[in-house]
This record gives C-alpha cells, sequence and structure tokens, in this order.
C-alpha cells in the first residue's frame, strides 16, 4: 500500500500502480462474478468488469421488466450471461449483492442457499451487515465478505471509467474465512475502475455514507439551495436569475474549480466582492449547520435513520409515495427553471454528458 499524507494525517490506501489492473486479473482468474441486481450500481460495475476482461454474470429478477430489459439492451444475453438470481448465485464464486438495502432482506435467503464454502460475498455498502439484527443477513461462516463501495453514483462510476479518470473507493473485509478476501477484495476494485482504494470497516462505511447522502451530497444541498432560490425570488427575482445564481454557477464553474485544486483555489479565482463575503459567511453557515450535522450522525451511528429506510422502504406502496415526492421536487418551479436552463446550454456539451454516459441505465443516484 502506499502512504499518502491527507493534510497532515497519513493513510494507506491502494492505487492502481501499485496493484495494476493485470494483478487483477491474476488474482481473479479463476473466478465467477455474478452481478445481483441491475438497478443502480449494477449496470456500471458489471459493465466496467465486463470491458475490462472479467468472467461477470448477471442476476436479476426477471419480473422486474425494466431492469431486465436494460440488461439484454446492455449485451447481457439470457441463458449465457444473464440468469434469475438463485441460477447467477449457484454458477457464482463471488457475489456482488447490488439490489437496494431494503431489498436485500428479501433476496437474502435466496442468496445466502448459494453461499457455500470458500465463495465470496461483496457488498457496495454495509447497511445489511452493520445492521445485521434489523435487516437478517448473517453471512455463513465459511465465506468471505467483502466490500468496494465507489465514492460516486453508478452514473459516476461507469462515465468516469469510460473517461479513464477511475473513481475512488473505500474498501473493507469483514471476514476473511479463505485467507484471501483483501486480495480478492481489492482486485474487484480495481475490476470496477477504482481510482484509488482507502480502507475503511462496514460500520465507518455506513455511518459516513448515511451521514453524506443526508447531508451535503443530497439532503443538506438541495435544501439549501431551496432556501436561497425561495429568498430570491419573494425578493423579485426571476426565476432564471435565481435558478444561475444558486445551481447552474455553482455545478457549471465554481466546483469545477473546486473539483481541480480545492476551496482555497476557488476562493482565489473569484472576485474580490464575492471572496471577501464568503470568507465572512463561512463561518455563520458553519455554525448554523454543525447542530444539524451533529444530530444527523447521532440518528446514523444510533441506528434510528436505518429503521427509518427499512420501515418505509418496505411498504408495498413505497414506490408510489416515492414518486410523489419526487415529482414534488421536480415539479417545482425552481427545478423546471432548471429544465429550461439545461436546454439552453451549448448542444455540443449536452451530446458530451450523453455520450460519457451511454450504456448507463436506470436511476440516477446512488
Amino acid at each position: 500500500m502506499a502512504i499518502i499524507d491527507f493534510g497532515g494525517v497519513k493513510e494507506r490506501v491502494v492505487t492502481r500502480k501499485e496493484f495494476p489492473l493485470s494483478k487483477a486479473r491474476k488474482v481473479l482468474r479463476k473466478e465467477v462474478i455474478a452481478v445481483i441486481g441491475y438497478g443502480v450500481q449494477g449496470p456500471a460495475q458489471s459493465l466496467n468488469m465486463k470491458d475490462n476482461g472479467f468472467n461477470v454474470i448477471i442476476g436479476q429478477a426477471p419480473q422486474f421488466k425494466r431492469d431486465w430489459d436494460r440488461a439484454v439492451k446492455d449485451g447481457w444475453v439470457p441463458g449465457k450471461t444473464l440468469f434469475d438470481i438463485e441460477e447467477a448465485c449457484r454458477r457464482a464464486t463471488i457475489i456482488q449483492l447490488l439490489v437496494s438495502d431494503a431489498a436485500q432482506r428479501v433476496v437474502w435467503p435466496v442468496v445466502k442457499k448459494h453461499l457455500t464454502k470458500g465463495k465470496a460475498l461483496y457488498f457496495s455498502h454495509g447497511f445489511s451487515i452493520t445492521y445485521s439484527k434489523k435487516t437478517g443477513v448473517v453471512p455463513p461462516k465459511g465465506v468471505d465478505v467483502i466490500m468496494v463501495a465507489p465514492k460516486g453514483s453508478g452514473t459516476s462510476v461507469r462515465r468516469n471509467f469510460l473517461s479513464g479518470a477511475g473513481i475512488n473507493s473505500s474498501y473493507a473485509v469483514y471476514q476473511n474465512a479463505t485467507g484471501k478476501a483483501e486480495q480478492r477484495c481489492i482486485a474487484v476494485g480495481i475490476a470496477i475502475g477504482s481510482g484509488y482504494l482507502f480502507p475503511t470497516t462496514f460500520p465507518h462505511e455506513t455511518n459516513s455514507d448515511l451521514t453524506g447522502e443526508r447531508g451535503v451530497l443530497m439532503g443538506c444541498l438541495a435544501g439549501v439551495m431551496e432556501a436561497q432560490y425561495d429568498t430570491l425570488r419573494k425578493q423579485g427575482h426571476s426565476p432564471s436569475e435565481a435558478f444561475n445564481e444558486t445551481v447552474e454557477e455553482l455545478t457549471q464553474s465554481l466546483i469545477r474549480l473546486v473539483d481541480e485544486r480545492g476551496m482555497d483555489w476557488m476562493f482565489s479565482n473569484c472576485s474580490a466582492t464575492a471572496q471577501r463575503g464568503a470568507l465572512d459567511w463561512k463561518p455563520k453557515f458553519k455554525k448554523a449547520v454543525l447542530p444539524v450535522f451533529q444530530e444527523l450522525y447521532k440518528r446514523v451511528s444510533s441506528g434510528k435513520e436505518a429503521e427509518r429506510v427499512i420501515q418505509a422502504c418496505g411498504k408495498k406502496d413505497y414506490q408510489a409515495q416515492l414518486a410523489k415526492e419526487l415529482a414534488l421536487i421536480g415539479n417545482s418551479e425552481m427545478w423546471r427553471a432548471g429544465a429550461a436552463v439545461r436546454a439552453l446550454r451549448p448542444a455540443e456539451k449536452a451530446h458530451a454528458v450523453s455520450k460519457a454516459t451511454k450504456g448507463v441505465g436506470g436511476r440516477q443516484y446512488k
């Protein structure tokens, strides 16, 4: 492993230089990797592994026709590389359980039946293992239990792979039955296109992931955007102006400077007025939201957020309720204005995005 200095704290990470694709192929040369679930992460990870030359098959419930048809469209062949979940698990030596957290409880009895000695059970999120008392997902002792968690949506995993950049991932070994669990884990991490991998544990990954999704990555970001947009609109600003100042400038300009060289670099490349205002108001926002994040992390680490997910997502009418909640966002003035703004972007930019995401179907979130 490479030792990297992260802001004065040294960490061990695995890079593609020290664990190249050729080594991953050698480690996994006799493995049959079954990706169970073709919804969010499944398409990206399976297609990346397929393109990298690994022996990959898909396990997907045929009754979920949208996901089954998407797999066929992406080139998976029924009876050869595309099977129902039970048959895929039977054929596999590494079972990648990539259905949703709620669905993992449902398919677990079928998966567990085929976890014979020496196989590996792979996750991309630690939820089911961390909350095993709530989910009932308790692997048998004779199998490796490993995790590679890409730090991005399935769309980003595929897009970054096609661009050659890769996406950073955390990895963990929960159970090392064969003595080779870490090698298998890192090899799969390289196979799916990770830029670099950093070690974690199943509970740490779960707590950080649930906090991040509810916080800066999604929940907080959406809430803060709505608050600023509503404030500007109530003060007489047009939808176009409010959206551009709230979302478009962030996503199309400023966040790219942060990505390139950090927040200080972004501050340094803005006007003196913007720079001074940002530096003055940053502490105010931190003071305002810090108690919310502390409350959020407490709920996550206590298992209350897990209970909420299991209880809500397990309802029979959940998909219908979810559609209503998402429609409220999509049909709001703010995001209808966003659709109009995006339609005005140069055609070549839209084409570039479409080309980068070709072959990645399904929901566009993690």
